[in-house]
């Protein structure tokens, strides 16, 4: 029998080829969306579960208290404290780990000349990580590597690249920034794409200044703390004694404390206060996006099914007498519902074969577009397999269970004399409701689309407060020797046509990653209780950034002047209500290490991205911490401007690699995440119209084969083209103007909450709605213009020649 119901599905099938190629197309389309957003989202909720005791590691996190400033949380920890955890507990392995990204490495000869110079990013930490963490090692391990300070350790990527075979690395010597001549002593596993510690080259953590520090108040998120709770131990046991362990070590007055947080979630966006406070890879996902991805590829799916639903109702009407015949030679209703699944499990069969084609062909294309590294290779085949018997099983019970209970209860009386009645006597009324349905998900998904791209907009041409478009800049190490030489650089540098403005700092006025300290302002009894953005700069810094003098002056160009400027905010948090008012105040920070005047206010710029608020900052003109170049370029030949600055930089600095990084390039990625939304949107948005035009086209046909004499009938008393256009028009636009309706304040509402999560958005306008409803009535219009000139050109005298 299953024979039986094979062979004439696939009769079927083959006969009605049009038919058969649109319900593929849409389905296929449909399924491979849902596979490539699973790839995304297994991707995304994938990182760093390889490790074996996952669930027993957390991350040290800093949670700042405050009555009248509220919470304030980072990543960073302050030096001393993970050494102190060791201490307090025994049974819990803890490990340190610092980050530098981009840091000057020279690979040296055995007679000490310099072989090859480069930037590559390191990891200080200590042979514990690799008792927390599971990272393999093809040669070498953690306790003989990493005990002696004067060691490295290469992933095989990097010991290629240094020494053109990682099998060659053991024993090499390497020297960073000219701090230290290190040997290699190991070589690791390249590091999997998911995790958030890509590392490249791994250090001894005892090499870095801060292992001894005894300081407890400054922090920076470079530094940060994992630790590995013995099996049994209960998070909230030691998340308690994690708080009295804070109150141990700081002032009665400083109800700054640590907090754990699951290794789970370091790679997501914030969802609760102790989630959303960045990584080591920058890379990051919220939980709102892993469920709106979700939800698009279930909206998706449905669509590619109503599709199927809107085109198999529609052939009903040609296929009403083959029912009557199949119900008088003696089918019942159950075999009839079993024959027309059967059809539809063909055409899911076949569609989720081409589904994986497509996926096959276009996940790179896309994943380079999303920026991700998705294949169908990185799902173990147990899993892939499971997921498509699922997902077909699932398609073919959504988009074949109504069509086949339609088809299975025509009467084959009325199906024999008439089959358009038998068809209208159905209840087919349902496909302009999944018409609707669909065009809501497409208009949503086309609003929202138009709301991101506009707000991507934003980021890239919203003012920061500062320049951003033509400065480079340069990352270096500070030593002795480089400080030296900075103002033979400058003046260098100066001389160069294409150049405007030098300045010499510590980072640029918006970074990812800021330095933030409490400071002693005018002789106070005790320190800030706020923590304050520190940035160390020279004078030419107000210059080059274009940073507007508000109050006061400019800090004093002299060496061994310790002048500092300060922003509004700052101000603002000081108890002042004018920016004069703070001029000649004193600051004081780390008991010492600078102190000087304010001597001027500069206006508020943004610090950060812009979905964070406008932070307290200081500047001071430390020269010792000076590790950037910020160049501000003429427009005018930037790569001949460019090897300029290169060869002088050579000349001074002939072990450092010259690496530049365009300030707008570095903004551009705070919005890495949003840029891989709007991509998606934008594609999704075209897919779903492009599936609810073949709904449409679906429906037209129904109409064109249920009206086909009334159109003959039309025509023949005079109807033109346009009259026939007109006719099948107005009820779909009726159709479109209903989901513009429904989808406008579902698309306001949930865009309205995406964009609440940035301190500065834009304002959503009314037009943005009317724009993807109008859009969307002229892709309808469109589609529909084409089935009704066709059936406006149908001969009419073959239409009225027989009932």
């Amino acid at each position: 029998m299953w024979k039986n119901y094979l062979k004439t599905s696939y009769r079927t099938l083959t006969r009605n080829k049009n038919y058969t190629l649109l319900n593929i197309s849409g389905l296929s389309i449909g399924i491979a969306v849902f596979l490539v957003i699973f790839m995304i989202i297994r991707f995304e909720t994938g990182y760093d579960q390889f490790h074996k005791n996952k669930d027993r590691i957390y991350r040290v996190l800093t949670v700042y208290k405050n009555n009248k400033y509220g919470v304030n949380i980072t990543s960073g920890v302050p030096a001393p404290l993970p050494a102190a955890l060791q201490n307090d507990f025994p049974d819990v392995k803890v490990t340190d780990i610092s980050a530098y990204p981009s840091f000057p490495v020279s690979v040296l000869k055995e007679d000490g000349q310099i072989a090859k110079s480069l930037k590559t990013d390191l990891f200080f930490t200590e042979p514990s990580f690799f008792d927390i963490f599971d990272f393999g090692w093809a040669a070498g391990n953690a306790k003989a590597s990493l005990n002696d300070p004067n060691t490295a350790v290469l992933t095989k990527k990097t010991a290629t690249l240094f020494f053109g075979d990682w099998n060659k690395a053991i024993g090499k010597i390497i020297r960073v920034n000219n701090d230290f001549t290190l040997k290699v002593t190991g070589v690791l596993n390249d590091v999997p794409e998911q995790t958030d510690f890509q590392f490249k080259v791994i250090l001894p953590i005892s090499l870095l200044k801060h292992a001894k520090s005894t300081n407890w108040t400054t922090i920076t998120g470079q530094q940060q703390c994992y630790l590995l709770l013995p099996p049994g131990m209960k998070v909230s046991t030691f998340d308690e004694q994690l708080k009295s362990f804070s109150r141990k070590y700081r002032a009665a007055d400083d109800k700054t404390i640590q907090a754990l947080q699951p290794l789970a979630k370091v790679h997501y966006d914030a969802k609760n206060e102790y989630e959303g406070v960045g990584n080591f890879s920058g890379k990051i996902i919220s939980g709102q996006k892993v469920g709106l991805l979700w939800l698009i590829a279930a909206f998706i799916l449905i669509i590619a099914c109503v599709n199927f639903i809107n085109l198999a109702t529609a052939q009903a009407v040609n296929r009403a007498k083959e029912i009557g015949v199949r119900k008088v030679m003696g089918s019942n209703k159950a075999q009839l519902i079993i024959q027309f699944l059967t059809e539809v499990f063909l055409l899911v069969l076949t569609a989720v074969i081409m589904a994986i084609v497509l996926v096959l062909f276009l996940t790179e294309g896309i994943g380079h577009i999303i920026n991700m590294p998705i294949t169908l290779a990185g799902i173990p085949l147990s899993t892939l397999l499971s997921f498509l018997v699922v997902l077909t099983v699932t398609v073919t019970i959504l988009a074949g269970l109504y069509p086949a209970l339609v088809l299975s209860g025509f009467n084959p009386i009325k199906a024999l004399k008439n089959k358009a009645m038998a068809a209208r006597s159905q209840g087919l009324q349902l496909r302009p409701v999944l018409v609707v349905f669909q065009f809501v998900i497409a208009q949503v998904l086309i609003i929202s689309t138009i709301i991101i791209i506009r707000q991507m907009n934003y980021f890239e041409k919203g003012s920061m407060g500062f320049e951003k478009d033509a400065v480079i800049n340069i990352a270096f190490k500070p030593d002795s020797v480089r400080n030296s030489r900075l103002n033979y650089l400058q003046n260098k540098l100066l001389t160069v046509k294409g150049i405007k403005h030098v300045s010499f700092n510590n980072t640029s006025p918006a970074e990812e990653d800021s330095w933030w300290t409490p400071i002693v302002f005018d002789h106070a009894m005790k320190p800030t209780e706020f923590p304050i953005v520190s940035k160390y700069a020279d004078a030419n810094y107000v210059s080059t950034y274009h940073l507007q003098i508000v109050a006061g002056r400019n800090i004093n160009p002299a060496a061994g002047t310790k002048e500092f400027l300060v922003n509004e905010t700052l101000v603002k948090k000081l108890g002042f209500k004018r920016p004069y008012e703070v001029l000649n105040k004193e600051i004081n920070m780390w008991s010492g290490f600078a102190r000087g005047p304010v001597v001027g206010v500069v206006k508020d710029f943004h610090t950060a991205s812009f979905k964070e608020g406008i932070a307290p900052v200081f500047f001071v003109n430390q020269r010792s911490n000076y590790a950037n170049a910020g160049i501000e370029l003429a427009t005018t030949d930037m790569p001949g401007t460019i090897l300029a600055i290169q060869k002088i930089w050579t000349e001074a600095y002939p072990d450092a690699p010259f690496d530049y990084q365009f300030l707008s390039d570095k903004i551009a990625n705070f919005y890495k995440q949003e840029k891989q939304l709007s991509a998606l949107f934008q594609m999704f948005a075209g897919i779903a119209i492009f599936l609810g035009c073949l709904g449409l086209y679906g429906l037209a046909s129904f109409m064109a084969a249920q009206r086909v004499k009334e159109i003959g009938i039309r025509k023949v008393l005079g109807a033109t083209s346009v009259h026939i256009i007109y006719l099948f028009s107005r009820d779909f636009v009726r159709l479109v103007i209903i989901a513009f309706l429904i989808a406008s304040p579902i698309a306001w509402y949930f865009m309205q909450q995406w964009l609440q999560q940035y301190t500065y958005h834009i304002s959503v306008g009314s037009w943005i709605f009317l724009a993807g409803g109008l859009g969307s009535v002229i892709i309808a219009l469109t589609t529909i213009s084409f089935k009704a000139l066709s059936a406006s050109f149908a001969n009419p005298a073959k239409s009225l020649k027989s009932e």
